[in-house]
C-alpha cells in the first residue's frame, strides 16, 4: 500500500473495528442493566411481540386471581353464615323440645320461649349482615360470580341460598313460636325441616368454594408457567453476558491500541525525506 497523509487506511479499518466492538458492549450492558436479552422491538421484533403477548396474557389473569379472591371471600362470608345459622337452629331445637313437655310451669315456658324468640331473631340477623362486597348469596339476592380466563368470557357462578325465615330453606317463619306444647311440636317439625335444608345450602356453598379455590390454584400456576415462558423468550443469560463483557472491554482495549498505531503510520513519510 502507498505512504500517504491523507489517507490512513489502517487507522479507518482500526476505527470501524472499535466502533463494532463499542456497539457490542454497549448492547451487553443493556443487556446486564436490564436483565433482558429482548428489551424492545429493535431487539428481535417477532419475539418481543410474542412475549408482548403473554405479559397481556398474565396482566389478565391478574385480573382473573382478584375477581376469584373476591368470590372466595364472598362464599366464606356465607359458609359462615350459614353455619352460625344452623347452630341457632339446634339451639332452637332444644328450646322447643323442652317447650314440648306439658308439665313446664308458666313461667318456664314463657323463659323457654323467649330465648327462642332470641334466636330465631338471631337468624334474620345474621342473613342481612352476610354481605361481602355487595354480595349476599344467603338471602336469595346475589349469585356468587367470578370470571375465569384472562378476557374474562369465562365465568363461575355459585348460586345464592336463601337462608331467610319463612324462606325456602328456614321453614321457620318470623312468628313461630313456642308458648304451648302444641305450638312447640309445631316449631320441632319446622326446625328439624330448616335444619336439613340448611345443610343442602351448606354442601352446595362448600362444593362452591371448593371449585373456586381449585380455578385459582389452576389461574396461579397458568400464570407462572406464562411468566416463566416468557423469561426463555426475553431474559439475558447473565452468565454469558458477563464473559461477554470482559471480552469486549479487552477487545475495546485493544481496539484503542490499533487506533493508536494507525494514527503514527503516517509519521513514516517522514522517514523517505531524510
Amino acid at each position: 500500500m502507498a505512504f500517504s497523509v491523507n489517507t490512513n487506511a489502517g487507522a479507518f479499518a482500526a476505527l470501524q473495528n472499535l466502533n463494532s466492538t463499542s456497539s457490542n458492549l454497549n448492547t451487553v450492558q443493556g443487556r446486564i442493566n436490564t436483565g433482558l436479552e429482548v428489551s424492545s422491538a429493535k431487539d428481535n421484533a417477532a419475539v418481543f411481540s410474542i412475549a408482548q403477548k403473554l405479559r397481556a396474557d398474565v396482566s389478565g389473569l391478574n385480573a382473573v386471581k382478584s375477581s376469584l379472591d373476591r368470590a372466595l371471600s364472598s362464599i366464606d362470608v356465607a359458609v359462615a353464615a350459614g353455619e352460625a345459622v344452623s347452630d341457632l337452629l339446634i339451639e332452637m331445637k332444644e328450646k322447643a323440645v323442652a317447650a314440648k313437655d306439658s308439665g313446664l310451669d308458666t313461667a318456664s315456658r314463657t323463659a323457654l320461649n323467649d330465648e327462642f324468640e332470641e334466636l330465631r331473631d338471631q337468624i334474620t340477623s345474621i342473613v342481612n349482615n352476610a354481605e361481602f362486597n355487595g354480595t349476599n348469596a344467603v338471602d336469595g339476592s346475589s349469585a356468587i360470580v367470578a370470571i375465569t380466563n384472562d378476557d374474562g368470557s369465562n365465568t363461575i357462578t355459585i348460586a345464592a341460598q336463601t337462608l331467610s325465615l319463612g324462606g325456602s330453606s328456614v321453614t321457620v317463619a318470623g312468628t313461630t313460636t313456642i308458648g304451648s306444647a302444641s305450638a312447640a311440636s309445631s316449631a320441632v317439625a319446622l326446625i328439624d325441616a330448616s335444619i336439613s335444608n340448611v345443610n343442602t345450602s351448606l354442601s352446595a356453598l362448600g362444593a362452591g368454594a371448593k371449585r373456586l379455590e381449585l380455578q385459582k390454584d389452576f389461574v396461579g400456576k397458568l400464570s407462572d408457567t406464562i411468566e416463566v415462558g416468557i423469561g426463555n423468550l426475553v431474559d439475558a443469560d447473565l452468565a454469558k453476558e458477563s464473559a461477554s463483557l470482559q471480552a469486549l472491554q479487552v477487545k475495546q482495549q485493544l481496539g484503542l491500541q490499533a487506533l493508536s498505531i494507525a494514527n503514527q503510520a503516517p509519521s513514516t513519510v517522514l522517514g523517505l525525506f531524510r
